[in-house]
């Protein structure tokens, strides 16, 4: 297979300038604000953004620089595959956020719910739109009835 590259379309900027501490999923972020600054090249694409209270964020995990097939998830003290978890040690380190718009000016977009590191590059911004993201007969797999505290932070760099 032929290589992939994804460009960044802009920056996000977080209160969090290392892994520990940082917010393990959104979840534990909602009173976390930040921002990103899209690059002026992409602003035309932000025409009719500011109608939308939720965005999914997909970005690149640029401080991962190795990958697992199996890990421990935070909620688990169970090895898993990769693919079942959100671990950041991905073969393709991209990560996947939604976040709530609290406004735009120009270039920069003030966001709450960052779960990322500060400096992280963005790849895509997709509008949350909840009758085609949101499934209510959704299965959880191995993490039906894990009661783990979501708003955990970080506290160790084994992710990365």
């Amino acid at each position: 297979m032929t290589s992939i590259i994804y460009r960044p379309i802009g920056i996000i900027h977080t209160p969090f300038t290392a892994p520990e501490n940082m917010p393990i999923q959104n979840a534990g972020a909602a009173g976390e604000t930040g921002t990103i600054d899209l690059f002026p090249a992409f602003i035309t694409g932000l025409e009719d953004l500011d109608g939308f209270s939720h965005l999914i964020l997909l970005y690149h995990l640029h401080e991962v620089t190795r990958y697992s097939l199996k890990v421990i998830p935070f909620m688990d003290t169970l090895e898993h595959g990769i693919f079942s978890t959100r671990a950041p040690v991905r073969p393709n380190p991209i990560g996947m956020t939604i976040v709530k718009l609290i406004s735009r000016d120009g270039c920069r977009i003030t966001i709450t719910g960052v779960d990322m590191l500060d400096n992280t590059p963005l790849l895509d911004i997709k509008p949350y739109l909840p009758r085609f993201d949101a499934f209510n007969d959704a299965r959880i797999g191995w993490y039906e009835g894990k009661t783990g505290n979501c708003e955990s932070k970080r506290s160790d760099n084994r992710f990365i």
